[in-house]
């Protein structure tokens, strides 16, 4: 049973209690990934590189807890990026509670050693004990700089969020990103079509992504301004007459003496003394019939930041597509749902520079490592990769 509390147990800067999500088992996982003993990372000689080959890209083939708790002495703080793709908990995945907790209630849900599904009215609680110590470790091994993003959908969203919210801090929360993943699907049987998933990104610290750069190629200089490029910018605002009188006012062209009227449900920009200031100096151009509206002249130089915000809408090559560059690669081999790896080229893209550490622990297909070296491919960048997979097919279909 999950339950909403006020907690103090947590202490954030600014916030003495915050909400909590309460759930069985947390008290036995609480500060489990303390307890989780180090194991060497073994080179597999037969998979890996040769020595003079290697190119510091890793493939872990091991539970992701025991395998992040193992990267922690050479790579707490210095993951930039991390992507997860943990499982959704649709009830239909397969996935099996495995964490050998010390507690009456994890042994038990290890003896029981079924898959979890829809009917398990303990699914929630499980796949929270299971996420708690992994992203308590992957935040040790996030950059004080650096973002975590994990995919999610509507059956563990809301949980998610809390869970981040208590291990990152509610106030590292970047944003909340949609992905439409597919069209609209025929067989909604309650007439809605649910297209799209969730990417939750938190930062460990404060810091913003990278945004998307801007697109300067509508500036010319048409009237060889010695001021530089410049474009047509808008001299009124959002703000009727009766928000803003002082706004509203009529505009005369000093060399044609035409004048131009206020729409009074969208007043100038500039109070009547900073406009003819703005006049004087040539930044503002009025047509030259009469007919229009006067337009800001605004330069190149003037813009503050060469990049702009990134949409929390997404729309990149959907999971057909994905699936079907996934088969083109392994031909009979299956994979279910594989991520897009256009979506991590722009989550990596946005969390990371060029020389950076990118880090999976739920790898899958391996979507992250093609993501990485496509980047790499694109922009000349050398980032690195590591991918942890338990299952079997991390030596054949990740590894591909």
């Amino acid at each position: 049973m999950l339950e909403l509390i006020l907690s103090s147990s947590l202490h954030r800067p600014g916030r003495s209690t915050m909400p909590t999500l309460e759930f069985k088992g947390k008290q036995y996982v609480y500060a489990h990934h303390l307890t989780v003993p180090y194991r060497p990372l073994v080179p597999d000689a037969e998979k890996s590189l040769h020595p003079a080959e290697a190119d510091d890209n890793l493939i872990l083939h091991s539970d992701n807890l025991h395998a992040l708790k193992a990267l922690l002495p050479r790579y707490t703080g210095k993951i930039k990026c991390i992507y997860i793709d943990p499982p959704y908990n649709t009830g239909n995945e397969g996935w099996i509670y495995n964490d050998n907790v010390n507690s009456p209630l994890m042994q038990q849900w290890l003896k029981d050693n079924s898959p979890v599904d829809g009917e398990d009215l303990e699914r929630h609680d499980k796949w929270l004990c299971m996420m708690w110590p992994r992203l308590h470790l992957l935040r040790e091994l996030l950059a004080d700089d650096g973002v975590i993003f994990v995919s999610i959908d509507d059956n563990e969203q809301h949980h998610l969020r809390m869970l981040m919210d208590e291990i990152f801090g509610e106030g590292n929360l970047i944003g909340q990103f949609a992905w439409k993943k597919r069209s609209g699907a025929n067989d909604a049987q309650n007439k809605v079509s649910i297209d799209h998933e969730y990417i939750i990104c938190y930062a460990k610290e404060d810091v913003t992504l990278e945004g998307i750069e801007k697109d300067f190629s509508r500036y010319t200089n048409p009237d060889n301004d010695v001021r530089g490029p410049w474009t047509f910018g808008d001299l009124t605002c959002n703000k009727t007459a009766i928000e803003r009188p002082n706004l509203s006012y009529s505009l005369t062209d000093p060399a044609t003496g035409m004048t131009f009227e206020c729409n009074s449900n969208r007043v100038w920009v500039f109070e009547s003394d900073r406009m003819q200031r703005a006049i004087a100096d040539g930044k503002v151009i009025f047509p030259a019939n009469g007919k229009g509206t006067p337009k800001y002249k605004r330069h190149l130089s003037e813009v503050q930041s060469n990049r702009k915000p990134f949409s929390s809408w997404m729309e990149t090559e959907m999971n057909f597509v994905a699936t079907r560059k996934l088969r083109e690669i392994l031909q009979d081999q299956r994979f279910d749902y594989p991520k897009s790896v256009d979506l991590i080229k722009q989550l990596i893209a946005q969390g990371s520079s060029q020389d950076e550490i990118i880090l999976d622990s739920f790898a899958g297909s391996g979507a992250t490592a093609h993501a990485v070296l496509a980047l790499n491919k694109e922009d000349g960048g050398n980032r690195k990769f590591i991918l942890v997979e338990c299952e079997d097919y991390a030596d054949t279909i990740t590894a591909e």
